[in-house]
């Protein structure tokens, strides 16, 4: 995906110098890199050299642009929020009323191109997911709530639904979320993979209910 070319100063076989990358470019290579990276392992289980290797510098080059695994990890969540918003920019301005389908309204349009980056493209969830799972760093927590509420109040006023529309728009996400990580579609009580997995494990409360003591 993302070329493995060596230094900058390195040249050729025939001894031309090879054109430097600008700063800004292995600035963006190496966010989008770890996008892919953090999504699996995490913020604590990623190795910056891994991203390193993936755009094919140095680990000490990568600390020269973003000073701390912490502030990588960081510009690859907000690319991920930012995603997500742009994707949410298209939807509004393509939206038509007159042409949506009945009883569609641009909150639901913007949830179903919000399960449609779910689908195709996985790591941004998992990234997302990780991001949540790392808000026990107090300064990744004060990012990732600044980041949540950023699009919070863009849907709000792309949409201009009330704030009971919106909750019930950010509600229904967090439910996908869920469902796209365990690759279900739905989480119903009734839906057909949780009554499966209640009959396999044959328990058909789900969870065992304690003894009440007697006398």
């Amino acid at each position: 995906m993302f070329s493995m070319a060596t230094d900058s100063s390195a040249t050729s076989s025939s001894g031309t110098r090879r054109q430097r990358v600008p700063a800004s470019e292995r600035r963006d290579a190496l966010v989008e890199a770890a996008v892919h990276e953090f999504a699996h392992g995490g913020l604590h289980g990623t190795p910056v050299d891994r991203i390193a290797r993936r755009v094919g510098v140095a680990q000490p080059y990568v600390f020269s642009l973003f000073g701390s695994k912490r502030e990588l990890f960081l510009a690859a969540v907000q690319r991920g929020f930012e995603l997500v918003a742009a994707r949410f920019d298209q939807v509004a301005a393509e939206f038509d009323p007159a042409t949506a389908p009945p009883d569609t309204d641009l909150l639901q349009a913007m949830g179903e191109a919000y399960a449609e980056i779910l689908e195709t493209e996985r790591d941004y969830l998992m990234l997302q997911l990780q991001s949540y799972a790392a808000c026990d760093d107090e300064v990744i927590r004060e990012r990732v709530r600044a980041l949540y509420a950023g699009l919070v109040t863009h849907v709000q006023e792309l949409s201009g639904a009330d704030p009971a529309g919106v909750d019930d728009f950010f509600r229904h996400g967090m439910a996908l979320n869920v469902a796209a990580a365990m690759g279900v579609e739905d989480l119903s009580v009734d839906c057909e993979w949780v009554r499966a997995e209640l009959e396999r494990s044959g328990t058909p409360a789900g969870i065992e209910q304690p003894v009440t003591p007697t006398g």
